[in-house]
């Protein structure tokens, strides 16, 4: 959707009601489609092994769905023994939000010449993909602050509402496998990477580091086939010269990404 012109009567600097409210409405609505991935992740993790609080902790306290998901799924499979695999998995996988800080602070920071810290440590928290790509597929940056913090804010009340609905009723369904949300949390993942592959060497990293892992889960604990798997994709990567199309942030209108 292109921006549309500020109105006549809104202050030079400021955004038009219409531009506020359309904001508003992409932010709130990624956040609610986001938030409901959430039921998943409760279901998934209690069927781990982990118990309502656990799960909730880690949905505040991580809230980066693509690292909880990896977690809980390691250790669901390989015990408390898969743990360090499993810290070390999801601790790679949030890496991606760091490198978005990278870009979001130039209009988080616009124009302040001094930002207190509980701002500076909420906005860290609140960076994640769908919040990154709000605000970032913003041109002004009153919009892209406003994006930014309003899908985060949204995004956190909603994955953690339905984290708390998953985990209470993981313990009535039984087996997430017979409701199909353990194949949520894939579905989850393949959305994320697909629109990323665009690039020939995207490709074929993404193949290599695939192939790698699957030839590797027969000899090595559960978890680690993943991290070898990072680590072939990294090594490809710098020795390759990629694009960095996979480190791009997903853009709503057109990626649909699901996971925080």
């Amino acid at each position: 959707m292109p921006p549309r012109a500020m109105s006549e009567g809104a202050p030079t600097g400021e955004l038009s009601p219409e531009r506020r409210r359309a904001v508003l409405r992409q932010s709130w609505s990624v956040g609610i489609a986001t938030g409901l991935y959430g039921v998943s992740f409760g279901a998934l993790s209690v069927a781990a092994g982990l118990n309502l609080w656990q799960t909730q902790a880690l949905s505040a306290l991580m809230f980066t769905g693509g690292s909880q998901f990896a977690l809980v799924g390691i250790v669901g499979t390989g015990g408390l023994a898969a743990a360090p695999a499993a810290i070390a998995t999801a601790t790679m996988l949030s890496i991606r939000n760091g490198l978005y800080a990278l870009s979001t602070r130039r209009f988080l920071l616009t124009g302040a010449a001094h930002t207190p810290v509980v701002r500076t440590a909420a906005a860290a928290h609140l960076t994640i993909d769908e919040s990154s790509a709000v605000g970032l597929a913003q041109p002004e940056p009153q919009a892209a602050r406003l994006g930014f913090w309003h899908t985060g804010v949204a995004v956190f009340l909603f994955w953690n509402l339905m984290t708390l609905v998953g985990a209470l009723a993981g313990s009535v369904i039984g087996d997430p496998a017979t409701w199909g949300l353990d194949g949520a949390a894939v579905a989850a993942f393949l959305a994320l990477l697909w629109p990323r592959l665009k690039a020939a060497d995207a490709r074929l990293t993404a193949a290599v580091a695939t192939v790698l892992a699957l030839v590797m889960v027969p000899f090595v604990p559960a978890g680690v086939p993943v991290l070898i798997a990072a680590v072939a994709a990294v090594v490809i990567g710098i020795r390759g010269g990629t694009t960095g199309r996979l480190a791009d942030p997903p853009d709503p209108r057109t990626d649909g990404d699901p996971i925080p």
